[in-house]
């Protein structure tokens, strides 16, 4: 069994954290549940300046570090780690952030897991001329059987594995959004994900 799961938003509450700091760097009161699109910048109305401002300073080491992890995730995965399940965490995180989540990942116990950084969102501008470990003609040789994503903008990348069955954290900027098809499956939290793999 191969496993997909992204990084933000289902391993760990990096937009709760966003909420936070868009609040202490720009005086922008804008709470978790309000953020309705992926796309943070128009979520928060940001200036381009502002926007880069907030990346740079939510992708320091010491910031990524401190994100809280999403209720369940660890216990999930580790049992599926235990059952000898091939699990990947493959991140839109520029390739600058590799350590500190890496270190991330094995402070909370995945010390098993793969990490990779895929370019997903084109969003190199905030981090100059950013590296990403996995390219997309690599990625797509790799095969899954479940993924974990929040993004439907991350949706595209399952496009080339028809019979994967994709479990959608509930998060608020994907409630109103159609998903593409009978395997992409809504869930609310991890021990809904756990019931379906």
């Amino acid at each position: 069994m191969n496993i997909y799961i992204d990084f933000d938003d289902c391993l760990c509450e990096t937009a709760r954290h966003f909420s936070v700091l868009v609040q202490e760097l720009f005086g922008k009161n804008v709470p978790y549940e309000n953020i309705r699109y992926f796309n943070l910048q128009k979520s928060f109305s940001l200036t381009d300046e502002q926007y880069e401002e907030m990346m740079i300073k939510a992708h320091r080491p010491e910031v990524l570090l401190k994100y809280e992890g999403t209720p369940g995730a660890v216990d999930t995965v580790n049992s599926w780690v235990e059952k000898g399940y091939d699990v990947s965490v493959i991140t839109g995180r520029p390739y600058s952030a590799y350590e500190p989540s890496r270190e991330w990942l094995d402070s909370h116990g995945l010390e098993s897991v793969r990490l990779y950084c895929l370019n997903k969102y084109g969003r190199d501008s905030f981090i100059k001329k950013s590296d990403f470990s996995l390219e997309l003609e690599d990625y797509h040789k790799m095969h899954f059987d479940y993924a974990i994503e929040d993004s439907p903008s991350a949706f595209r990348f399952f496009e080339h594995l028809p019979e994967l069955k994709v479990m959608v954290y509930n998060r608020p900027w994907n409630t109103e959004c159609k998903l593409p098809g009978e395997n992409y499956i809504r869930c609310t939290d991890w021990e809904m994900i756990r019931k379906h793999i």
